[in-house]
């Protein structure tokens, strides 16, 4: 119950929600005591008014007798339906104040998981794979939201209903109610022993469920990718093996329930056999009434549900402890990037690396080394370098994505660790290697760092980046639906789709990852003339494989192995003769033999 304890502050919260329920929940048993008495009374009363009927054998008062006899079990029996209606009442009203309470709960866990994964840091996301966040976002919270409505509701109803029945049960005769309840406390050790293997095979059962979303996600993810390998069947084949051992799983949980329930049962079944061999001794003996016998078995079989959901009870317990646990194991887990200044940060553009070396946490594969440049307000700095050669971390260094292990990276001469980071972020526009697009139309994709959509300004980021033509070419035009991941869209289109989107923000800095790789020469051409002009006296970073997109910028920065080989301009490039030479006459000789 410990994992459990994190929920607490939820009932505090909802205090004045949930009293009202327990309140609901004592009236509703109180009328469910009630009916026992009653029957015990009709009980007696039959048994006396059949004495009294044979008595008057004969006489005329025999027929009046029958009519009081016939009028007095009616009026039993319509209080007794009568209290069941005003305890059926209470008892909608107990499930309308706990269960929506509930729900109310389960709202604010999924917002407080969603918000804190939100807050965690991009390598957070690398350890972690998609299927399993949505795993504890969805169905752990469902099933903690089980303890908090169902659970938490049938206990305190048991509870209160025990106390007032073994109540009740004491002050008509302490001896048949002692041995009326002999077999529960044989039924407790049973629940407690069962308790922790229920609880073990439930976390099993949600890392089982949680690999099978993930293999899914993924697989459809990468539909594309099985399709063109004709993966089908290697695939379905792996899912059966997962669903497989999920279903193994589930099957040993049911099969300790299977043996669980009919135990319960059975101990339920022994108190009433208890109840009327006992309880026929204490009539004889004449120290209860045969109603007294009939109001047990009515107590006992008040106690059978309850009882028996004990079962059912502790299994939603134990499963939402293990996906409790689970929930704390990420909210525990403290965001590696944090933002520590609240106050205003106005962008300048000037960015400084000195001496920065990275190394990623997850991989310990060292990107950077000791990595110093400058670059000033209004200037281009390209990178440029073999594939793995570190290009991509310094954009998310830049980004702080990552924070650097050794030296320092300053924004307008402020460490960028201790600057407003989503000031920061806001006026930085950044357009990374992978190109994500989300399932919505093309004018919100473009517009996705705005506040509002403003049309003019959208319209304006397309034509900029040279995909204005291919969206008019759409039946819906801007009003095009995007698939999952973009995946209505060519490469291309998707990769300026994403300029777009981060020139749109008008911001000071921007960023771009190897961006321009999908398209055209002569598309790439019309796209950096526009950016010249968009980005006039502001801060540009470009990151490419082509020694022809970066020949003009004003610093070039030439990486290999994580260090800087050269850098400079690409006239003192080419006249140095070394790796950027090398890359340069390469590429050209291939585009030669190309054309």
């Amino acid at each position: 119950m410990k994992e459990l304890a994190y929920l607490n502050k939820f009932f505090y919260k909802y205090k004045w929600q949930l009293l009202p329920g327990v309140f609901f929940v004592i009236i509703s048993n109180f009328f469910a005591v009630l009916p026992a008495q009653i029957i015990r009374i009709a009980f007696d009363l039959v048994k006396e008014n059949i004495a009294l009927y044979r008595l008057f054998n004969g006489f005329d008062k025999q027929g009046l007798i029958y009519d009081i006899f016939a009028s007095s079990l009616l009026f039993f029996g319509g209080l007794v339906i009568l209290l069941a209606i005003i305890r059926g009442l209470f008892l909608f009203f107990m499930r309308q104040t706990i269960i929506l309470t509930s729900r109310h709960i389960e709202f604010d866990l999924k917002n407080e998981i969603y918000q804190h994964y939100q807050e965690l840091s991009l390598a957070f996301y690398r350890r972690n794979n998609t299927g399993d966040l949505m795993n504890r976002v969805t169905e752990d919270v469902s099933r903690v939201r089980m303890y908090i409505g169902p659970a938490v509701m049938y206990t305190i109803n048991t509870a209160v209903l025990f106390a007032l029945t073994i109540t009740a049960m004491v002050n008509v005769n302490l001896k048949l109610a002692i041995y009326s309840l002999v077999p529960l406390p044989l039924l407790a050790i049973t629940i407690y022993y069962v308790n922790s293997i229920i609880h073990q095979k439930s976390e099993q059962i949600q890392k089982r469920l949680s690999t099978l979303s993930s293999f899914v996600q993924e697989t459809f993810s990468g539909i594309r990718v099985v399709k063109s390998y004709v993966k089908e069947d290697f695939i379905r084949t792996g899912f059966e093996a997962q669903s497989e051992e999920y279903k193994q799983e589930s099957l040993s949980l049911v099969k300790v329930q299977a043996y669980f329930y009919p135990i319960m049962l059975l101990m339920v079944g022994l108190s009433t056999i208890i109840t009327v061999y006992i309880g026929g001794l204490q009539v004889m003996a004449g120290k209860i009434s045969s109603g007294n016998i009939a109001e047990f078995i009515v107590y006992v079989t008040q106690l059978t549900f309850p009882v028996t959901s004990l079962g059912w009870v502790t299994s939603l317990v134990q499963r939402a402890a293990a996906s409790q646990k689970r929930i704390n194991e990420f909210l525990k887990t403290k965001p590696e990037i944090i933002n520590p200044n609240p106050n205003p940060f106005y962008v300048g553009g000037n960015i400084k690396f000195e001496n920065v070396s990275f190394t990623y946490p997850d991989t310990g594969i060292q990107a950077l080394k000791n990595i110093s440049f400058e670059l000033k307000r209004g200037e281009l700095l390209a990178i440029i370098g073999r594939t793995g050669s570190g290009k991509s971390t310094i954009a998310n260094l830049m980004m702080r994505m990552y924070d650097v292990d050794h030296g320092a990276i300053t924004i307008d001469n402020q460490d960028i660790k201790h600057v407003n980071l989503e000031a920061y972020r806001r006026k930085t526009g950044f357009v990374p290697q992978e190109v994500f697009l989300f399932s919505d139309t093309i004018a919100r994709n473009i517009a996705f760092g705005l506040d509002e959509l403003d049309m003019e300004r959208v319209e304006r980021a397309a034509k900029n980046a040279a995909v204005y033509k291919n969206i008019m070419a759409f039946d819906k035009k801007f009003e095009t639906y995007i698939g999952e991941r973009g995946i209505t869209l060519s490469g291309g289109q998707k990769q300026r789709i994403s300029i777009a989107r981060a020139i749109i923000k008008e911001p000071e800095i921007l960023i771009f990852d190897d961006c321009l790789s999908a398209v055209d020469t002569k598309t790439e051409e019309e796209i950096l003339s526009n950016l010249g002009k968009v980005m006039k006296s502001k801060t540009s970073v470009l990151i490419a494989h082509r020694v022809s997109t970066i020949k003009n910028a004003n610093k070039i920065l030439v990486l290999n192995e994580g260090e800087i080989a050269e850098q400079g301009n690409h006239s003192e490039l080419m006249h140095k003769k070394g790796l950027y030479f090398e890359l340069y006459e390469k590429q050209l000789l291939e585009e030669q033999q190309l054309s």
